[in-house]
């Protein structure tokens, strides 16, 4: 007998909008350094940081699959997750699963390096980050380096991501839909007391937070980019 399929709220909006407009500034982030414009590349640089900001605040605060205690686990966790997904094949899980989890964390990790070391980087021309004169030439040389090498990293690590969601969605676990929507489609017996449980934050608690972020961000570092622009 087939079983029985609901669709049950996994991502609240917050969420989804940080996970699509991480995506689409990292593209607008790439696209302006290669092309040099790199006053632009600032604005989108300090617009992620908002958004990095706003996402650390909200794994603490907000709906419990945006907490980061929803989904970090203990390396245990992740081995036994593992160890299924070896023998039962690839199930559908309410938010991030164990091994995503760590994803998150290590994406997070390295993105926000990249956003520290370009506050003291420098292109040698035009462009030097609001840190540069805080540090040695040897250190802000070190630093721009590292913020050059750290973006070959974030793209190995977005590649693997893009293909555990691919592998996810051959074995029915369909990632990027959940990401738009909000919702999944997930086994009726086995998640319908999950959901009465999960709880979902006020969407104005959000957008405080993210115009706090955000009017402290532009204050301090967009605004002195946006006056020449």
């Amino acid at each position: 007998m087939e079983t029985e399929h609901i669709k049950v709220k996994v991502w609240d909006l917050p969420t989804r909008i940080f996970h699509w407009g991480m995506v689409a500034l990292m593209a607008l982030l790439w696209w302006s350094a290669e092309v040099g414009e790199m006053q632009w590349h600032q604005i989108f640089a300090y617009s992620l940081l908002i958004l990095i900001g706003f996402r650390l605040l909200w794994g603490l605060i907000g709906s419990d699959t945006a907490r980061f205690s929803h989904f970090v686990h203990h390396p245990k966790v992740v081995f036994e997750y593992l160890k299924d997904v070896r023998a039962k094949g690839v199930s559908v899980v309410l938010g991030h699963n164990p091994m995503g989890g760590y994803m998150v964390i290590v994406l997070i990790a390295i993105i926000s390096l990249q956003l520290i070391t370009g506050l003291f980087a420098t292109d040698d021309v035009f462009t030097e980050g609001p840190l540069y004169s805080y540090v040695s030439s040897d250190t802000a040389s070190f630093l721009t380096w590292l913020h050059k090498m750290n973006f070959n990293l974030i793209l190995a690590l977005s590649a693997v991501h893009v293909l555990a969601v691919v592998v996810h969605a051959i074995k029915g676990d369909k990632l990027v839909g959940a990401m738009l929507s909000g919702y999944k489609r997930v086994p009726k017996v086995e998640y319908a007391k999950a959901e009465s449980e999960l709880v979902f934050k006020s969407q104005w608690l959000a957008l405080i937070v993210l115009l706090i972020i955000a009017g402290v961000v532009f204050t301090y570092l967009m605004w002195p980019i946006v006056q020449v622009l």
